[in-house]
This record gives C-alpha cells, structure tokens and sequence, in this order.
C-alpha cells in the first residue's frame, strides 16, 4: 500500500526494494513503485524509513510488562513493557477486534531498526497513546522477519516500522511508516492520526470497509504472477541485454553502484554483471558489465560503508561516495557479499577481493555466529558512546582524531617529515580535527567532530607522500587498525538481534561454502558445515520434514524456539537448499545434497502454484486469513525465492536429472515472463536462471578418490574458475552411491590410467578425459 504526501528527506530511511536506480520505469523497480496501491483516507500519512537503535534503559517504561513478555523475538521483547495493550499477531486478536468491532492497529517493525524504536520512545511509551492503542484498537505487534508473509500481505510499500490498520476481517484500509508523536510543520502527528481514525469509524465505518476492500481488490491485482496463456518463457538474450541497459543508463562512474543516496550493496546486480560479462567477454558490453561490478565492489570496500577496523559491512551509505553508513549491520549482506567479492577474486585474480571476502567472514565468525553453529540476524547501528548514556547511532565505529593519536603516538621512522603511526593512519583514512562527517548526513547533530574510516588514497600514494616503502605503510595501518580494534572493545557494543533465521542462515551456508571451496580454506567450509548441521539439528522437524523459520539464543549457549513453532516460508527452503547444494559442491559430502532434494520436495509440496506455476511465499495454511498470498516478484537486499528456486531446479536437474524439476523451471520462468519483460531489472537474479536455463549447464565430474592429491587438484582447479551455470559432481566408482543411482551414466565414465580424471558433460554428451589441471582449465575457459 503507498502512501500519502512523504515528509522532507532528512531521515536515514531504507526502502523495501534497494539498490536500484530511481525516478523513472527503469530506476523505481522496486516492489514498492510496482505493487503500489493508493490508498484514499481522510488521514493523511507520512512516510519515514527503517534504520536501527537499541530499545531505551527499563526506567522509562512501565514495571507491568504486557502479553508479548511471553514471545521469544527480540523486537516483540523490546516493546513488552509499553504502556500498550499488544497482541501478537493470531487468533486471539482477530476474535478480540470483531468481537468488539474494532479495528486493529498493525505494527510492523524489526529489533535492530532505528525509526521502529524512535517511533516506541516517543509514541509507544506514551501514556495518553497507549491508552488510546488499547480501547479504540487491537493493537498487534509483528516481527517482520518472523513474519514477512503478514508484511508483504498488508502493504505494498514504504520501509519499516510499517503501521497499517485492518477491518477485523484483517483487510488494510490506511497505513504509514514512522509517525512523530505530535503535529509537526510538515506532518500530522501519531495521536492526530489515531483520533482522526477512532472518529473515522464510529462515524463512517461503510467508506473505510469499502476501502479496504478496493485495497484488497487492488493488492490482489498487482500480485497476480501467472503463465496465464503462454507457454514459454521471454528469450533470455533479450532479457539479458535490457536488463544490461537498464543497470548501465543508472550506473554512477565516478563511485559505482546504481544510485546517487542512499547507496546499498545490491549483490543480486553484481551477480547478474557477472554472468553477463562471461557470456558477452569478447564484447564491448561484456567487459563493461565486469568493469561495473568489480569497481562498484572496489569502492564499496574502501569507503565508509565497510567497517576498517572490525570487517563486515553496514547496511548501506546515506551518500553518494559510500562515505557515511546507516551503521546497522544484516547477516544477509554479509553472506551474498562474501560471495561477490570472493567472485570478483575468481574473475580478476586481484586478492584485494579475496581479502575483504576473509574480513567478512572473519566478522560473521566473531560477531554474528552461535556456537552450535548457526547465525545470528543483524547487530544494531546505534549503542551509548559511554555507559549508561543514550545510545547514539554510529557511536561504536566512529572516532575522533585526539583519540586516534592518543591510542597510535610512535613516531614512524624513515618518513621525509615528522610523523606519527596515528597521523600515518588519519591521512590514508581521511581523518580530520572538525570530523569528516557532514552536518547534512547527520541531521541530530550526533557526530559532530567524529570520523568515518575511508580510504582516501592507494597504499603507493600514502608510502609516496611520505616516502616510505608500500610494505612498511601496509605493516603499520594494520597495526593501527589492530589497536582502535583493542580499544573498540571497551566501548559499550551495539545490541545483538540474537533471533536466527532459516533463510539467512542458508545464505550465511553459501558465503562460507563457496569463499572457503574458491579460495581452498579447510576452516571456512567446515564453518559451512557446522551452519547446516546447526539447521538440520534446530530449524528441521524430521518428522514432519520441515524446516522452522526462527529460533534463538537461549541462556548458556542454548537454542531456544517458540511454541507453537514458526514454520518456514518459502525463502526459508529456497535458500537453504541453495546453501545445501553450494556445501555439497564445496565438500563433496553427497549427505547435503540428499537433504537437499528432500527439503525441495517439501517445499514442491508446501508452495507451488498447480494452476499458474511459480511458488507462493507462504503456506495456504499458515496465511489463512491474510488477504491475499504472494509471489514476490523483487530481487532486492536479499534475491525474490523464486529468482533463487529457479537456480536451484536448474542444479537439482543437473544432479539428478530429474525431468520435473527441469519442468518445474520452466513453468516458473514463464509465470514470471512479464514481469521480466516489463522490468527486467527488477529480476536481475531471475534473468541469470533464464539464461542459465537457455544455455544449459555443464556437468563437471571428477572420477577419483575424495582424499587423493590428484582429485584435489582437479576439485580446486574448477573452484579456482568463475562458472556460474555449473554442477560440479564427484563421482567415487562406487555404483551404489547416492549419485550414481540418481545419473546412471557416472557408472560409464573411468579414470584414466588409474589417475583422477575430469569430464565435461553438456545436452548429453561428455568431453574426452582430462587428467591435468591445466588442460581442464583451458577447456573451462572456452
């Protein structure tokens, strides 16, 4: 659902689609522009955005906590002492608001987001509010990440904390992200709004129901995805090259990315440049798509938005040269990022790439990682410069220049002027005495005099300007880093979003798959390991064969879940089994891929679309009641699940050749076809299974044994190469084994001269047997 007039931008706030250009067909392919609906009400609704904060001190919130004490979801705890009578979303609330005949006020928000919480110290904790939220509404509290079905299924646009109210029968009729408590200059306050709503239905209840439900008719239209009459999907070369055209018209050249602010990591976009650029190498195009991809990645990772002194990445950059960050840090980004930098390695062999992919990793590793395994969601932007203090966004990364010089203060010898490691460390990193922090990117006035990490200049220029030698500047800005990193660990440290999510630990499965199997790192594949065998152990019902969408972190290290348990919705299984099917390629241990086409089966089962094809997002059960069932038709932070299913049907196909699944694919492509043709960068994901579906994947095989040198060699040297469209399939002599009884044909293929040996398999037939790394490559290479 849109939303009326939207207030002066001067708010850090994140969309529900990212990354994309805007302001036109092309460049507003978000969810949001193409599922929008207008909604006519006499309260008028601002817009805000989604960002993060830690929840406010016990002190200023009332001692009785309210029904959602009872949940595990950290967002619904952060609000359970509000002056509030919430609900969580269910049955209880629902028979509460028809058996009073009232509407519901449904808030949807998330634990580390930053207006959410702005939007419960100022309206939430407020008494009159409070008041006003229990007798005139049900009030219902959602997790968005526990429940992005009841998100998508209530609105069709904005960012969070999503507000929308509901007829008792749970249909929208108006809706708005943040609300100030009062009435400003520019918008209406939260109390107007409540009141003028309250009036609304008590005097004219028939115009609000026949909204609603031109809403509902509304939402259901923009949401049909269907094959309806055709039988094919769109031809994937014209596909390609409008979506190519489409990035390339809104591609920034002078600081990459796709946007001018705010800026996010999109790295469904890079993938898809990627494949392009390997498709099209020996073309203008193709070696355009590769430039815009690695030097999007180069200038993301030394600008602000990446973390200098700790790794990972935040969320996104409130400016156009990836300078200031919104400070929060997601889980998903740090997986599909690490698969993009460790590809920008495979493609260019440039290990400044492979390198931020390990920093990555080693920040999931310390900072995001349970120790049974699993991963946790997000960590907050904002947390107290002091104890004891007001959280502040940004507080924990930023620094001042005296103390920078107070913590590096050894004079650097050898230098051409006098000079210190920390003066050494402010210059290449673009600290200055007033802050390198516009007034602009901080509207509160919270940084002033703080700095932001960036890179200003080339290891070669710093080492110039002070003529010193490059590898002495790099031994001494590590070193650097290495100490604000020990006294960063005094500062108080954001909150952690304990919660985990199956989805998102699928994607984290894959980061540490794939960057451990390209760059030949034991430890990182077993991180791999350890994260599926934590979903099979606690996000798995092995009687009912079902993964569970959440669990979370118990006191001493347990694994608690809520109960009744939150199923899994479709992104759950989707990206799980990519992470599955990514760890079996990595280890060669056939038990994943097994697991992997069983939670497929499950999810054929729980989610397809007999009649119009493609899966839906939820259950037909678990969303009785909502309004309508979706197919999310946006690649955006995260890729759409059926972008992602795609690739895994083509994969599943490859390994088992399974003719259904490949049928199941194309059904999928075609329901989506118009969506591709209207707005293909909408799908950029999408558009790589089309042609990954067109071209046909190569089977790789190695004949060998898994522990000998020579079946190592051959497994890296495919590792070693960017092949997007691939399977890569072990195959160990033994007839009876699980892949052997899927593709008969592995029993026919022999090793040559006893030694490990290659084939390349494509419609059907194999290459000659390749026994030398070298010769193998150049094949793949063709």
């Amino acid at each position: 659902m849109s939303h009326l007039p939207s207030p002066p931008q001067k708010h850090k706030g994140e969309h529900k689609g990212h990354g994309l250009p805007r302001g036109s067909e092309r460049g507003s392919s978000s969810r949001d522009k193409d599922r929008s609906v207008t909604v006519s009400s006499t309260v008028p609704m601002p817009v805000g955005g989604k960002g993060s904060r830690t929840s406010c001190s016990p002190s200023t919130l009332q001692k009785v906590p309210n029904r959602l004490i009872n949940e595990k979801s950290p967002y619904l705890l952060q609000h359970a002492y509000n002056p509030v009578d919430w609900y969580p979303w269910g049955q209880e609330a629902f028979d509460k608001a028809r058996k009073e005949n009232k509407p519901i006020f449904l808030s949807v928000g998330y634990s580390t987001c930053h207006w959410c919480h702005m939007m419960e110290e100022e309206s939430f904790q407020n008494e009159e509010i409070g008041r006003l939220l229990s007798e005139d509404f049900v009030s219902v509290k959602v997790d968005r990440e526990e429940r992005p079905d009841v998100d998508k299924a209530t609105s069709s646009g904005g960012g969070w904390p999503m507000n929308v109210w509901l007829t008792p029968n749970l249909q929208p009729f108006v809706g708005g992200t943040y609300f100030p408590p009062e009435d400003g200059l520019t918008r209406v306050g939260f109390r107007t709004v409540l009141l003028r709503i309250r009036e609304q239905w008590k005097q004219n209840k028939t115009t609000l129901l026949e909204n609603s439900q031109r809403v509902t008719t509304a939402l259901l239209a923009r949401s049909e995805i269907s094959m309806g009459d055709r039988q094919v999907p769109p031809s994937a070369a014209t596909m390609n090259s409008r979506c190519f055209q489409q990035l390339d018209e809104g591609y920034d050249e002078e600081y990459g990315g796709f946007a001018e602010a705010p800026k996010f990591p999109t790295p469904v976009i890079l993938n898809f440049l990627f494949s392009y650029w390997l498709s099209h190498r020996l073309t203008q195009d193709g070696s355009r798509a590769q430039q815009m991809a690695l030097h999007t990645l180069k200038m993301m990772a030394n600008g602000g938005i990446r973390d200098h002194v700790g790794q990972g990445f935040h969320r996104y950059s409130t400016d156009r040269q990836w300078h200031i960050p919104h400070f929060e840090k997601m889980l998903y980004d740090q997986a599909q990022l690490a698969v993009a930098y460790t590809q920008a390695f495979q493609i260019s062999g440039d290990e400044f790439y492979s390198d931020v992919a390990k920093g990555i990793l080693q920040y999931v590793a310390r900072n995001l990682s349970h120790r049974s395994g699993g991963f946790y969601s997000a960590e907050d932007a904002d947390s107290p410069p002091e104890r004891g203090m007001r959280p502040k966004e940004g507080a924990f990364y930023v620094w001042t220049v005296k103390e920078v010089q107070q913590l590096l203060p050894e004079p650097v010898l050898g230098a051409t002027e006098p000079l210190t490691s920390g003066q050494l460390l402010m210059k290449h990193y673009g600290l200055t005495e007033a802050g390198n922090i516009s007034p602009s990117q901080d509207p509160k006035g919270e940084l002033q005099g703080q700095n932001v990490l960036t890179v200003r200049y080339s290891l070669e220029l710093t080492a110039a300007r002070f003529g010193l030698d490059v590898d002495a500047v790099r031994t001494l800005l590590n070193t650097g880093l290495e100490k604000l990193f020990q006294a960063r660990k005094h500062r108080p440290k954001p909150h952690l979003d304990s919660k985990m999510l199956a989805a998102w630990n699928g994607l984290m499965v894959s980061g540490y798959a794939v960057t451990g199997a390209v760059l030949g790192l034991e430890r990182l594949i077993t991180c791999a390991i350890n994260g599926a065998k934590f979903l099979k152990r606690h996000m798995f019902d092995v009687a009912r064969g079902r993964l569970m969408r959440t669990c979370y972190a118990g006191p001493g290290g347990t694994v608690e879940h809520s109960n009744p348990p939150c199923w899994g919705f479709l992104e759950d299984y989707a990206f799980v089994v990519r992470g599955l099917l990514d760890l079996y390629e990595a280890s060669q241990e056939s038990s994943w891929l097994e697991w992997a086409l069983r939670l497929q089966d499950t999810q054929d089962r729980l989610f397809w679309d007999t009649r119009g094809g493609g899966y839906f997002c939820s259950e037909a059960e678990l969303g009785a009641g909502l309004p309508l069932r979706l197919k999310d038709d946006q690649d955006g932070a995260e890729p759409s699940a059926n972008s992602v299913s795609a690739h895994n049907l083509l994969r599943l196909h490859g390994f088992t050749g399974h003719k259904d699944w490949m049928d199941k694919c194309v059904c999928l492509l075609t329901a989506f076809s118009e969506r591709m043709r209207r707005v293909p960068v909408a799908l950029p994901e999408m558009v790589r299974a089309l042609s990954a579906h067109q071209q046909t994947l190569k089977q790789i095989v190695i004949c060998g044994d898994p522990q000998a040198k020579d079946t190592k060699a051959l497994l890296q040297c495919v590792h070693s190469i960017y092949i997007p469209n691939k399977v890569l399939i072990l195959a160990n002599g033994d007839p009876s084994s699980f892949l052997s009884r899927q593709l008969p044909f592995l029993s026919t293929l022999r090793r040559l001269e006893d030694r490990a040996t290659a084939y390349v398999c494509e419609n059907q037939a194999c290459s000659m047997p390749i026994t030398e790394p070298n010769e193998l490559r150049k094949l793949l290479h063709q």
